[in-house]
């Protein structure tokens, strides 16, 4: 009797009715079936669930257990695809496209737009097309080409690259001219990965779906990681996929590496060359010293010493090939000399008029010239040897920049804008404009963003292209000196900026405030450089005298070199 009502209950929720008499019969001779239906509800999965189980079925396929898939598949009660898809994947990777094409009549219901099915004839056809010119067939190639192709008025700009491919004397220039892998499974699983992009993903789920999910959230985490300062490796072999992303603070340039005490007075300026082997500073002391970075320990040792600024110097700049170094002084000096990095000789000393002030400097991307100026107006383009090539009247410089294309100057003047220059058609057009004034600026590699040090405000950043403002950092100190701040890291991911409370700040790109305040020298940081060329350096140059390299922590045992114990949150320096 239990049998009959638990049958009765069963059948009449199944049918969504009440049941009437003698259907507890019924129950009792449909007990087998309705159990297995009760299993069907009791587990009744929600989208999600289904969605994971067709991506764990997918990628056990990936790897060939197919018994697995086929249990998976039988438990659950899901499918890994539609029917009708499966049948046109197997007569897609055995090469018979009469009955692929006719498979697409039947997956035609199941698409969302009219188009996809020529769109997927096409690429079938084509294929067809090139693995009869590949065995030789020329004749079947140009009936496809003639009979199949052309009559779908479908890209006809293709079908003419595709007839071209009949004057291929032999297979090997047939592949190489279309690109192609040749006839076999690798070039049919690419076919089958553009066809899917037209089924909707009931149908038929993209390729390799779950390995694409995966790369996407670890590739999140990374993106989040403060710390993060390496290459992004999309290979998911990679990481661990068992505990997110986590780098380490002791990993990045927080730590003091060295202290280099050689200059006398106070160090104005450094920056690291364009390869990152060697590091420039410039003191108030009069000298230029060129430092060595050693590729191994990072150590940076003294190369040589350039004499003579008597005004000390307070600006430096690579040649583009790091031949020559340009040193510039502060606003009284009318000077501007330019070495040779190789011999330590002085190749050219230019001074238009004792009258100048030529206080900062830019390459052009030529490496054969470059444009100086100063807040007294001056504002020249000069070659190798000092010569003046051109000169702009009445611009009142602060800073300078060559953008990538050689043609277009930056200046920041003395009315709280960045302007771009061109020397070759002289058209300048406004860019920047702040309301404080811009003691000096730098821009990203790409040439898209720009690093401004604003009187009283302190370090903002501006997309040079929409020529907006897009953030303003907050944290550093910073009157009216002249404090430098620089790009670095991988991918240029992060800023850094000395200030006048003694400290380098650091913020990762996209957030306003620090992710490190670095401790250590005693007066006003001016300027800091990140190496271009090794990620986990940079350099700090301060009134106190010194010069700070700033690296990794000293010892990491091996467990937080893999950066897994460590939050990346924490602000203490």
């Amino acid at each position: 009797l239990s049998m009959i009502w638990t049958g009765q209950d069963d059948v009449g929720t199944s049918n969504g009715s009440s049941t009437g008499p003698g259907s507890g019969t019924l129950a009792a001779s449909t007990a087998s079936s309705s159990e297995v239906g009760s299993l069907k509800k009791k587990k009744r999965l929600s989208q999600a669930e289904e969605d994971v189980i067709r991506l764990i079925g997918q990628h056990l396929h990936g790897l060939g257990l197919n018994q697995t898939v086929d249990l998976l598949m039988q438990e659950s009660g899901c499918r890994l695809e539609h029917p009708s898809a499966t049948k046109f994947r197997n007569h897609v990777m055995e090469g018979e496209w009469d009955k692929a094409e006719n498979d697409l009549n039947e997956l035609r219901a199941l698409m969302h737009s009219p188009n996809a099915i020529v769109r997927m004839k096409f690429l079938l056809l084509q294929q067809k097309y090139l693995e009869y010119l590949e065995d030789g067939k020329v004749l079947e190639a140009l009936q496809v080409l003639r009979g199949e192709l052309t009559p779908l008025k479908y890209n006809t700009d293709r079908i003419h690259v595709l007839s071209g491919y009949l004057m291929c004397s032999h297979a090997e220039d047939l592949r190489a001219k279309a690109e192609w892998e040749g006839k076999g499974t690798a070039s049919r699983c690419r076919l089958l990965d553009k066809l899917q992009t037209y089924l909707p993903p009931s149908v038929m789920l993209p390729p390799r779906r779950l390995q694409t999910l995966l790369r996407q959230a670890v590739e999140l985490q990374r993106d989040r990681c403060l710390y993060h300062n390496t290459k992004l490796d999309s290979n998911l072999d990679s990481v661990s996929l068992l505990l997110d992303h986590v780098c380490s603070r002791k990993q990045f340039p927080c730590y003091t590496q060295q202290i280099l005490t050689e200059h006398c007075n106070e160090v104005w300026f450094c920056k690291f060359s364009n390869d990152g082997t060697k590091l420039a500073t410039g003191s108030k002391d009069t000298t230029v010293i060129i430092w060595q970075v050693d590729p191994e320990s990072h150590q940076l040792k003294l190369l040589r010493t350039l004499e003579g600024h008597a005004y000390g110097v307070s600006y430096l700049a690579w040649s583009p090939d790091d031949t020559y170094l340009i040193a510039c002084g502060p606003d009284d000096c009318s000077e501007l000399w330019l070495w040779n990095v190789q011999t330590g000789e002085l190749r050219t000393k230019m001074s238009q008029s004792h009258e100048d002030s030529l206080t900062s400097v830019a390459w052009n991307p030529d490496g054969k010239r470059f444009v100086t100026g100063g807040q007294r107006g001056q504002f020249y383009q000069c070659d190798l040897d000092g010569n003046l090539l051109d000169s702009w009247e009445g611009v009142r410089v602060q800073c300078l920049w060559c953008l990538g294309d050689g043609r277009a100057v930056l200046a920041s003047d003395t009315h709280q804008r960045i302007r771009g220059y061109n020397f070759e058609d002289l058209t300048d057009r406004n860019i920047v404009q702040e309301d404080h004034p811009i003691m000096s600026f730098t821009v990203s590699k790409n040439g898209r963003l720009a690093l401004l040090n604003v009187a009283t405000q302190g370090v903002h950043l501006w997309d040079l292209q929409d020529r907006v403002l897009v953030r303003k950092y907050q944290g550093v100190t910073q009157g009216f000196y002249t404090i430098h701040s620089c790009f670095g890291g991988h991918n240029e991911d992060f800023i850094a900026s000395g200030s006048e409370d003694h400290k380098v700040y650091i913020w990762h790109r996209r957030g306003e405030l620090p992710i490190a305040e670095l401790t250590g020298h005693t007066r006003t940081v001016n300027c800091v450089s990140w190496n271009p060329a090794i990620p986990g350096l940079m350099a700090s140059a301060s009134d106190d005298g010194t010069v700070r390299v700033w690296g990794p922590a000293p010892f990491l045992d091996s467990q937080e070199a893999d950066g897994l114990n460590e939050n990346c949150s924490n602000m203490d320096s």
